[in-house]
């Protein structure tokens, strides 16, 4: 097996070993892919202080989260049909993040159910909630959320309208997927991949099929799905959904200072600054650069974490040090999960984990809540000058 030292490695073991379809749903972005490119290029501008003659003994990444124990201020974030990356790939997912004590995210487009991860793992985990038209099928899967012991309910609030994706399309990834020639030997060539889809049940969405009426297959909810994100979903609905929850609530997809304002007054108990991993609004600015007037309106009120962009453990460094409390990777475990398994997921947080306390080190920090602007170097127009 080759060593795995950063990110890339497993990257390039997962696009060797995953369908192309698969490869391209996960890397990619909307339209131009502009935001998606810059999530990742904005955080190469921000430069860090080398401090030399530190006590540098007795370092700790361990942080809270949402007032969780985390070995480090990092999350799997919600990743829809991750079961596909690899086979029952939420319920690998989710023992990787248990194991190496970070919060695990289901997603409602999950391949594997919330039953299915609850009966695998014996910890809590967090579950993402899309805002469905059909309003009882919200209440039912928060009622299942509960059911699966879950700890948080993080609620994207960027979906509403599904941003088109061309790769997805030209590659018929659809419900049910159009398989043309072209994808069918790719799909031959993928006989790991194959094999370990052969050997599981779990091939469709299994926190959608079977709780709705009328939705039993792939065939049914692909008419489902075409209309199924609720283009109502406002404030008012937020707050309804935070009362029917009754736990710690996460507001993800905030990139904007009002947003992050009226996620505070209703009452969440955590924002997600995020772009969707560039996968809505094509030419939106990335999460790292929307984070410090985030940070100025809100920061001070409510917990901050931010995803979209973040590849190495100095990546999370950078978006600790200008505020943010946690972070999310998806991109990042993904590539390990459709590489490896569960021992993919876990390599891709060692690494990460290994370049976040190495680089704090030599940044002259003992400890993440130590971290701040004055480790970091940024360019005076960082945050741009916008009319």
């Amino acid at each position: 097996m080759a060593k795995i030292t950063e990110i890339e490695d497993l990257k390039r073991m997962y696009k060797r070993r995953t369908p192309k379809m698969f490869y391209d749903y996960c890397e990619s972005g909307s339209w131009t892919e502009q935001t998606f490119r810059e999530n990742s290029s904005d955080f190469d501008l921000i430069k860090l202080r080398q401090r030399v003659a530190v006590d540098m003994t007795g370092r700790s990444t361990a942080s809270k989260m949402i007032g969780q124990d985390v070995a480090m201020p990092v999350a799997l974030a919600p990743v829809g049909s991750t079961g596909m990356q690899h086979a029952d790939g939420e319920i690998l997912a989710a023992k990787a993040a248990e194991k190496f004590g970070v919060p695990f995210t289901l997603s409602t487009m999950s391949v594997c159910s919330l039953e299915d991860v609850a009966e695998n793992t014996t910890k809590p985990f967090w579950f993402q909630l899309y805002v469905m038209r059909d309003r009882e099928f919200t209440k039912r899967a928060i009622q299942r959320a509960k059911d699966a012991g879950c700890s948080a309910l993080v609620l994207t609030l960027d979906l509403q309208i599904l941003g088109q994706r061309h790769k997805d399309i030209k590659n018929g990834l659809t419900v049910p997927i159009k398989l043309s020639p072209h994808t069918l030997l790719d799909l031959a060539t993928k006989w790991r991949w194959g094999l370990q889809m052969l050997q599981t049940k779990r091939r469709s969405f299994g926190n959608i099929i079977g709780h709705i009426d009328g939705i039993s297959d792939m065939s049914s909810l692909s008419v489902w799905a075409a209309e199924s994100f609720d283009p109502q979903l406002d404030w008012d609905y937020v707050k309804e959904i935070k009362d029917l929850w009754g736990g710690p609530l996460i507001l993800k997809g905030i990139l904007d200072a009002d947003d992050a304002k009226m996620a505070l007054n209703v009452g969440a108990d955590a924002i997600v600054v995020s772009n969707h991993g560039g996968r809505q609004l094509d030419g939106a600015m990335s999460s790292i650069k929307a984070l410090p007037s985030i940070m100025d309106a809100v920061g001070d009120k409510i917990e901050v974490h931010l995803d979209s962009g973040i590849r190495s453990g100095q990546d999370v460094l950078k978006a600790l040090a200008m505020g943010a409390t946690g972070t999310y990777i998806g991109r990042a475990f993904v590539y390990g999960l459709g590489a490896m398994g569960q021992h993919g997921v876990e390599e891709a947080l060692r690494v990460i984990h290994k370049e976040l306390d190495v680089t704090m080190a030599l940044c002259g920090e003992k400890k993440v809540q130590d971290l701040g602007k004055h480790n970091l170097l940024v360019p005076r127009d960082f945050y741009g000058d916008w009319a």
